[in-house]
């Protein structure tokens, strides 16, 4: 079995888990279509009824963005609703192989792509919602491409960064020549449910994390917080991972109790364009100000998209001695940057992370101070000198992270 032969199994089998009679939907980039032939291939396999191929690409999505008038950038049309209507009246899961095209976006009209992301987030509302709350599996993998490696590795040679941009991606999702990577995620698995116990035995009413970078913020949790990270169950009880890689604890901050300011220890890239090198100061849970060195305009495109973007819906804990850490490389991409590094997301909260909130309407989900927002943008926070102290509801202090990593 050849190496994407695996990594086509462990998508399949451990990523989404795909189940007998149920729809996948793959999202991919053009150029990855033979790896999009070995996931059906795979799927099909394991029982899928029907698997649908999604293809993308960046270079002609930058095109229609610099040369189509607002209107029509912006325009969901019915068609596109109604077939994700469709799709979520069947069984259905979800498999998307992303690849970024870090600073692509760079000349293009931001505003533009703001208008567009938040169009398209508010028509396509229903299937994000079945997404987030976990109604059925999905997953979130990678697989590099010339132009991200050109990024990462701007040393190299194309062939050069493509192999080695390749190799880490491999390593981060722990698939060798040697070992099945099926029965090394059950392990880490393992590892991350044990963890999530012990934030969870401990109840903490709020975190402090400081640096010497200049972050100082409290997060308050929310009451009755779950934390999770690794596998999850979906709604009909079948298991699945979000994210591959992944190293985190997360769960849902109390979006009107966050107060202080927090700075960045790597880029954001947000809608092919690099936030670099920003800070944000919260009071009673929303962005009151903030700066960046790099993309400024973007970030307040970002923060200004609705209410919720201004206030966060998740915060996680990773230590900084971490596998993705320990490569030492800026991946560019948030699937991997955030398993190197403490991080919060602006936007919504997912509402597996409080109890029963999956059961709950938004409504209930906001009055029990959970974020809504069209965003979900994760942002890394965390350092090698990160401290991060628990305080429980009986107003104990517990040290939970010292020099960057867990002590609990």
């Amino acid at each position: 079995m050849t190496l994407l032969e695996k990594y086509a199994k462990l998508a399949v089998q451990v990523g989404v888990n795909v189940q007998k009679g149920q729809t996948l939907i793959i999202n991919i980039k053009a150029e990855h279509y033979e790896f999009a032939r070995l996931l059906v291939k795979e799927a099909y396999a394991c029982g899928a009824k029907r698997v649908v191929v999604k293809y993308g690409d960046d270079v002609i999505a930058k095109e229609h963005a610099l040369h189509q008038d607002i209107e029509t950038f912006t325009r969901v049309p019915q068609w596109l609703i109604d077939e994700n209507d469709d799709y979520l009246s069947e069984d259905l899961c979800r498999l998307s192989v992303y690849a970024p095209s870090p600073g692509l976006m760079a000349d293009v009209d931001g505003e533009k792509l703001a208008a567009q992301a938040k169009a398209q987030g508010e028509a396509l509302k229903r299937m994000r919602e079945y997404t987030m709350a976990n109604r059925g599996q999905w997953s979130l993998i990678s697989l590099p491409t010339v132009a991200w490696a050109r990024v990462v590795f701007p040393e190299l040679s194309d062939e050069e960064a493509y192999q080695k941009l390749f190799e880490s991606i491999l390593y981060a999702v722990r698939i060798n020549e040697n070992d099945d990577p099926v029965e090394a995620w059950d392990k880490h698995n393992h590892v991350l449910a044990h963890q999530n116990k012990v934030l969870n035995d401990f109840n903490f009413k709020s975190l402090h994390f400081k640096n010497d970078k200049g972050t100082d913020i409290v997060v308050g949790l929310v009451k009755d917080h779950v934390w999770a990270g690794g596998e999850e169950t979906s709604e009909k009880g079948t298991t699945f991972n979000p994210n591959m890689p992944t190293e985190e604890s997360f769960t849902m901050p109390d979006r009107l109790n966050v107060n202080g300011r927090v700075y960045s220890t790597k880029p954001l890239n947000y809608n092919g364009k690099l936030i670099d090198e920003f800070w944000l100061e919260f009071k009673d849970g929303k962005v009151i100000d903030f700066d960046a060195k790099q993309e400024k305009e973007t970030l307040q495109q970002l923060l200004d998209t609705d209410e919720g973007s201004r206030h966060i819906g998740e915060i996680a804990l990773i230590s900084h001695q971490s596998p993705i850490s320990d490569l030492n490389i800026l991946f560019y991409n948030t699937l991997f940057d955030e398993n190197a590094s403490c991080h919060m997301a602006l936007g919504r909260a997912y509402p597996m992370n409080i109890k029963g909130g999956t059961e709950m309407t938004q409504e209930e989900l906001l009055a029990h101070n959970s974020n809504d927002s069209i965003n979900h943008e994760d942002f890394m926070f965390g350092s090698e000198d990160m401290s991060v102290i628990g305080l429980t509801y009986d107003n104990q202090e517990i040290t939970v992270f010292d020099k960057g990593n867990f002590v609990i």
